[in-house]
């Protein structure tokens, strides 16, 4: 008798213990089975049937055949599971071990964060290193035993295939890389697919140029009208497809419900269900039509690489190893596609970085096959083993038995079969032909593919039973899976899942803690360098929707990232109301690092910039660092607040300004110097003195800077966007007050005209005297033009206020970054803007009024900006719970200097700050080199003459 299991149960028997009665039963179970395939089988050859029995005979077979393939399914769960009952009892479940090599990836990069995050979820012990060669526990166990998992990533597949000896791998090891396909597709010269270099295919439906890099976007063919009586209405795409082989002898592989699809209508790569576009271009009869030709001609292929490399793959033999391909299909007017490239990886060239549509999309394939396979991982040897090769055997009989790893395939087989994953069946297809489906069978024993096939059979009728019983169409657990970013039917309904699965951003952070959707609060360092973030967060569920900062915020957005520290809020939400309804809040709170600064401890020489290299603001001058010669002679105090200057910094070398002391920066006008008031002499020169200050942001920065040199503190302090009137400024002697202008954020119908904030501001600051006791300094970043001034004049005109001091505070850098949601200025327009200031300079002159240029001083430091979206504030104010503020450390050489050895690193206030109780003694202060340079200016300029 010819028991089809008799080896593995023997296989069982001969390797852990096992009781009588359980492998009599086992044994008993298996025989039978047998036997009752080879009288099925022996059915199928009797002949053909009587016409009138047709139907009802072949309705019979699929019933008896869906039968037997369920025993024989049933079989191999007892028998995986019994065993691993056996193997538990003995000593605790030996702990999985999984290696990653990251090769050139970044531990920050998401797809690394990926592997670590769903490995340990599902209980691996996690080893990262960069190569081979570098693995502590490859190098131990000579890289054959003391893990269970390998996955080598992109740059470290050639250390992977050169130190792992795949002839020793052991039953329960499983690595991302089939070495028979990775030499199949390589590139065995410009090009050219080694596969045909082996076998010569003439009539495969490949080009044989397919393999090699994909740096090249492979081109679209240009649409052409469809021959007559062609099916398809002229369908010319390009199509990514991601194909997961489990195994090369006997083939199986899986088609993942996503690919990248590009026409020639819309070349830009777009994440869609292929099945969707088919039926969206030919309607359902062709779509299914060319579905199934796409996976036939996929299928041809593997076919030919896997015959390509029979002799290295007996030896080179990996029972649960795996690979992923990338198969890139045109349609040209046919449902019938041709490859025309291979890539031993997951790779989307045409589609968007900008949108991290290719992260996301790789990520997303990357988590279901890590599902996928270790979910459907049989683990029939879950320790080291210490035995190889194939066991068993049904001795005394030509039958054929299973060995080890057969057993295995099918198992893991099998259960793939039943999960729930976005991967459906590619090879074999259960209309694959079978020596034991037919009536010309031989009287040979099943083989391997042949049970492959029973089984995809199995499946395949037991789906179209359920169809047809139900009506609803409803389709296998292969394709239920729904892209998360596509929207449609499965985007409807509650949020109840409100996590975000990654948070992608460019540039990769690396977020403290490591990223997990179950941690809302996390840290980021960035260098100085870096002055944007892209950033979008992608949920769990697609049926929550992500918002950034806001209720209505955007999904995707830049952010300027400003010195020291920001925050961005990332709001998961549940859009099924009108209103969003807020379901979880996560919080990244970044940190941007001051320019590196290297003290000056010896000789060093004096250096000076006008404009940075990497905004070019006036081509005609120099950019960068530049030799410095000091003025031998004293200098003369500068007459205006406007004259022209440079940034002047000590450096080892003028070539690289990483040998800069960056603490010791100044501003430096030329031929002459602002003088820095000291706090007692800024007393006396604003005692009954009344400012008035109408602009934006900042400009209140200004303000709040002066009364912290006033008062010696700052106690009072807000972000305020209508008008504040302060009165206890130097002990009552003075008074401050300000009119933010203008209100961008009101309809432009009910926006306060300039003419109306200035009166504004006037009227609340009353009685006013027309004379130099009352200053109106107006300004902002880039709002000001010359009719302001214009009108400026009229109002004080008419208010007899024609004597009073004007101080004009000029243009300044900002809205120079492409960040989302406010507009951004070009290089060009940014020129435009440096003009425009010298016209603001020119007619502020010529009405009598007194200039300081914040746009010179500000377009050398533009990276210096602090927090806003604007990347225009050069200023913060910090909050403080002590009687004290921090020191003055303001210089007192004849150069207008910074007031703090540095940039501080600490959070500005936010708006709720403002709110604390009358118990708490908060008090604040106005940080920001660059606002401090011109806030001085100002100063200056206020106390120029001495007052009698």
């Amino acid at each position: 008798m010819r028991c089809l299991l008799a080896s593995a149960a023997r296989m069982l028997l001969r390797r852990r213990p096992c009781s009588g009665p359980l492998l009599l039963l086992l044994g008993v179970a298996v025989c039978l089975f047998y036997q009752t395939l080879m009288l099925a089988r022996n059915r199928l050859r009797s002949g053909p049937q009587r016409p009138a029995t047709d139907v009802r005979s072949r309705k019979s077979t699929d019933e008896f055949m869906m039968m037997e393939t369920r025993k024989f399914i049933s079989t191999l769960e007892t028998l995986q599971r019994e065993t691993q009952v056996q193997v538990w009892s003995r000593k605790p479940p030996w702990r999985r071990r999984a290696v990653v090599l990251t090769g050139q990836h970044l531990a920050s990069d998401t797809e690394v964060q990926l592997y670590q995050q769903v490995l340990q979820q599902i209980g691996y012990e996690v080893h990262m290193s960069r190569y081979a060669e570098t693995s502590s526990v490859l190098r131990t166990n000579q890289g054959v035993s003391g893990w269970s998992l390998l996955l080598c990533l992109s740059s470290s597949e050639r250390s992977c295939l050169r130190r792992v000896s795949f002839s020793h791998l052991q039953y329960h090891q499983k690595v991302n890389l089939i070495p028979g396909l990775m030499e199949a597709f390589s590139d065995a010269g410009g090009g050219l697919c080694h596969l045909f270099t082996r076998s010569h295919p003439t009539d495969l439906p490949m080009k044989p140029y397919s393999c090699g890099s994909t740096s090249q976007k492979l081109q679209i063919p240009q649409d052409r009208r469809s021959p007559a009586r062609a099916p398809p209405p002229g369908l010319v795409t390009m199509v990514n497809v991601y194909i997961l082989v489990t195994s090369v002898r006997p083939l199986t592989s899986f088609l993942h419900d996503i690919s990248v699809v590009s026409t020639n209508q819309d070349p830009r790569g777009r994440p869609m269900k292929l099945r969707d576009f088919l039926l969206q271009q030919l309607g359902p009869t062709n779509s299914q039509q060319a579905l199934g030709q796409m996976k036939q001609v996929i299928g041809e292929v593997l076919q030919a690489a896997a015959s390509t490399n029979e002799k290295t793959e007996t030896v080179n033999r990996c029972v649960l190893c795996y690979q992923l391909l990338t198969f890139t299909l045109l349609f040209s007017s046919s449902i019938t596609p041709v490859t025309v490239q291979v890539d031993t990886d997951v790779t989307f060239v045409s589609l968007s970085k900008d949108t991290f549509d290719r992260q996301i999309t790789k990520d997303l394939i990357l988590e279901d096959t890590l599902h996928f396979l270790l979910a459907t991982h049989p683990h029939l040897s879950s320790e080291p083993e210490t035995e190889g090769g194939q066991y068993g055997g049904c001795r005394g009989t030509n039958s054929r038995c299973l060995s080890e790893d057969e057993f295995l395939l099918l198992l893991q087989f099998q259960r793939q079969m039943t999960t729930s994953s976005a991967f459906q069946l590619l090879y074999p297809s259960p209309s694959s032909s079978c020596s034991s489906c037919s009536s010309s069978s031989s009287s040979s024993s099943l083989s391997v593919s042949d049970l492959l096939i029973r089984i995809s059979r199995y499946y395949e009728l037991q789906r179209n039973s359920s169809f047809r019983s139900d009506g609803t169409g409803a389709l296998t657990n292969q394709e239920s899976a729904v892209y998360s970013s596509q929207g449609g039917a499965a985007d409807k309904g509650p949020c109840v899942d409100p996590r975000l699965r990654q948070i992608y951003t460019d540039p990769p952070l690396t977020l403290t803690p490591p990223f997990s959707p179950w941690v809302k609060e996390y840290r980021a360092e960035v260098t100085f360098d870096t002055v944007t973030v892209r950033i979008r967060p992608e949920p769990v569920s697609s049926v929550c929707r992500v918002h950034l900062d806001e209720h209505r915020g955007p999904r995707m957005a830049n952010y300027p990232v400003g010195l020291g520290d920001s925050r961005i809020s990332i709001l998961v939400t549940d859009d099924a109301e009108p209103q969003p309804i807020i379901m979880t809040i996560y919080t990244v709170h970044m940190y941007r690092e001051n320019r590196p600064s290297l003290p000056m401890f010896g000789d060093h020489v004096m250096c000076s910039f006008v404009q940075d290299c990497g905004l070019l603001v006036r081509p005609g001058r120099s950019c960068g660092l530049q030799p410095f010669i000091r003025y031998r002679s004293p200098l003369q105090t500068c007459s205006s607040g406007h004259a022209p200057g440079r940034w002047v910094v000590p450096c080892l070398s003028c070539s690289d300004n990483r040998t800069c002391d960056w603490r010791e920066v100044a501003w430096q006008p030329d031929g002459c110097s602002h003088l820095l008031v000291d706090r007692s002499l800024l007393q006396d020169c604003m005692m009954d003195r009344k400012v008035l200050f109408i602009g934006d942001s900042t400009n209140r920065g200004m303000m709040y800077f002066l009364m912290e040199r006033v008062n010696s503190s700052l106690e009072d302090w807000g972000k305020a966007h209508n008008t504040l009137v302060y009165r206890n400024l130097n002990k009552g002697q003075s008074l401050v007050s300000y009119s933010y202008y203008p209100q961008f954020w009101l309809e432009k119908k009910k926006r306060p005209t300039f003419r109306q904030a200035l009166l504004a501001v006037a009227s609340r600051s009353r009685p006013l005297v027309n004379s130099d006791l009352t200053v109106l300094v107006v300004g902002g970043v880039q709002w000001l033009n010359t009719d302001h001034l214009r009108t400026v004049r009229e109002v004080l005109d008419r208010e007899s206020l024609s004597n009073i001091l004007v101080v004009v505070k000029s243009l300044g850098m900002g809205f120079h970054l492409p960040v989302d949601g406010i507009r951004s200025l070009s290089l060009t327009e940014i020129q435009d803007l440096d003009n425009e200031n010298n016209n603001i300079i020119a007619t502020a002159k010529h009405h009598g009024y007194e200039v300081i240029d914040t746009f010179s001083i500000t377009m050398g430091r533009y990276k210096e900006f602090l927090q806003g979206r604007c990347a225009c504030h050069f200023h913060e104010v910090e909050k403080f719970r002590s009687s004290r503020p921090p020191d003055d450390t303001t210089s007192t050489t004849n150069e207008t200097r910074s007031t703090r050895p540095g940039l501080s690193s600490q959070s500005a206030v936010q708006d709720t700050d403002q709110e604390a109780g009358p118990a708490d003694t908060w008090i604040y202060h106005v940080r920001g080199a660059v606002n401090q340079v011109y806030s001085e200016i100002l100063l200056s300029r206020l106390c120029s003459k001495t007052r009698t």
